[in-house]
């Protein structure tokens, strides 16, 4: 199922989704999140026990800072690499994915290797996950590399098979608020 902008308004109880600090789709079956290329300014979001297997449409939301994504069908942890960018993410609740395999640790440490900023990265009972800083040096040291996914990187290839501007030293490809 799509996640539709009037489902967005109205679960947030906000007038545009420019506003939209705060969502919880918890349980509601979605499949399409795409919504999200739009709602950029999100700084919680809760996705769990839904069908979400891919996580590009979040790459855009540079304010996100909580990310709930427990029991989906995100099939790669590939997937992580769509939230690189998003330097304000601090926790992640990723477990129960078909990507979180069998091997737990290893698992724990590609997912710190991609996103070394986390503080949290999933809960077990009671206890949060918290990353410890020696977790974090044995991640950089031992965790997978994670890339885009393939298809997706012929995605954003332009018309004359280069990717398009997309990183921080393109100076092309800054806003207005980073060049004040």
């Amino acid at each position: 199922m799509k996640l539709t902008r009037k489902q967005v308004l109205a679960k947030a109880k906000a007038s545009d989704l420019e506003s939209v600090k705060k969502l919880n789709c918890w349980g509601c079956n979605l499949t399409d999140i795409s919504i999200f290329s739009q709602i950029t300014n999100i700084e919680v979001l809760t996705l769990s026990v839904n069908g979400v297997s891919s996580l590009s449409p979040l790459a855009g939301c540079r304010s996100l800072c909580e990310l709930y994504l427990r029991r989906n069908k995100i099939p790669s942890l590939a997937e992580l690499s769509y939230l690189r960018p998003l330097t304000r993410l601090r926790v992640l609740w990723l477990a129960e994915n078909p990507c979180c395999g069998t091997d737990s640790s290893q698992y724990r440490l590609t997912a710190l290797r991609c996103l070394p900023r986390l503080q949290k990265l999933d809960n077990q009972g009671e206890c949060a996950e918290l990353v410890t800083e020696d977790e974090l040096a044995l991640a950089l040291m031992e965790g997978e590399e994670v890339t885009t996914p393939q298809d997706s990187v012929q995605n954003q290839l332009s018309t004359n098979g280069l990717p398009d501007a997309e990183t921080e030293n393109d100076p092309l490809n800054y806003n207005m608020e980073e060049t004040k």
